[in-house]
């Protein structure tokens, strides 16, 4: 969404500053902006998630790993354990009634975003701002 906004801000720098140094200095700023803020969120973030995690309260320190958990065992109920259940079901000639079955779109939007494997991960080790 910003990176649409760059290049017709920066063009008219063009036409309010003659100074070419200071033109490429405010259009820099200006392209680095988005990045700055997206880094400015995740670090308050990180903030937020270190005072969480110290909690003595569970409803708040452990919520993490709750979730992490749940979503083990979805992804091992849906991976793992269901076919073999069906498999087994299917060799020992048994119907089984239908078994539950996870929304896996939203299972896997939660999970990856649990193990921050999203853009920003991505964005940081490309800046060089983590190993």
């Amino acid at each position: 969404m910003w990176q649409n906004l760059i290049g017709p801000v920066t063009g008219l720098l063009d036409q309010f500053i003659e100074d070419k140094d200071q033109k490429a200095r405010l259009a820099h700023e200006i392209a680095t902006m988005s990045e700055k803020h997206a880094q400015e969120q995740a670090m308050g973030q990180l903030e937020i998630n270190k005072a969480e995690a110290q909690h003595r309260s569970i409803f708040v320190a452990g919520w993490r790993p709750f979730l992490g958990w749940v979503l083990s065992f979805a992804m091992a109920w849906h991976f793992v354990i269901a076919p073999f259940i069906i498999f087994g079901a299917g060799m020992a000639g048994m119907e089984l009634p239908e078994l539950p079955v996870f929304d896996m779109d939203s299972l896997m939007t939660v999970l990856l975003g649990m193990l921050g494997l999203g853009g920003l991960r991505t964005f940081e080790k490309a800046k060089g701002i983590t190993k």
